[in-house]
């Protein structure tokens, strides 16, 4: 009594599903903060010089490194090139760890 039908085709209503659209999806569009009004705001506001209201970060926010000297040029690395640099550098150093073993 308690098993559970699958219904026939013609029990179910037909819904013409080919001719529907989905509604596209509302995305709420935000300015995006530049590098510079985040560094502005960060001393501007207490509300960033404190985490959970207990540890002062007044002096982590004074010592933090401006933009530009953390920006680097993009470079393109090559696997030959940077297999031959790093294997080069660890033989150069394995040879002065020898020679200071000698010495």
């Amino acid at each position: 009594a308690d098993i559970p039908v699958i219904p026939d085709l013609e029990e179910v209503q037909e819904e013409d599903l080919a001719m529907q659209v989905a509604a596209p999806p509302s995305v709420q569009v935000n300015r995006v903060l530049t590098y510079h009004d985040l560094d502005k705001d960060l001393m501007k506001y207490a509300a960033f010089q404190t985490l959970d209201g207990e540890v002062d970060l007044k002096l982590l926010s004074k010592v933090l490194a401006p933009e530009h000297e953390l920006r680097e040029d993009d470079v393109s690395w090559d696997w030959d090139h940077l297999f031959t640099e790093v294997s080069s550098e660890l033989v150069t150093e394995w040879d002065l760890g020898q020679s200071e073993r000698e010495d």
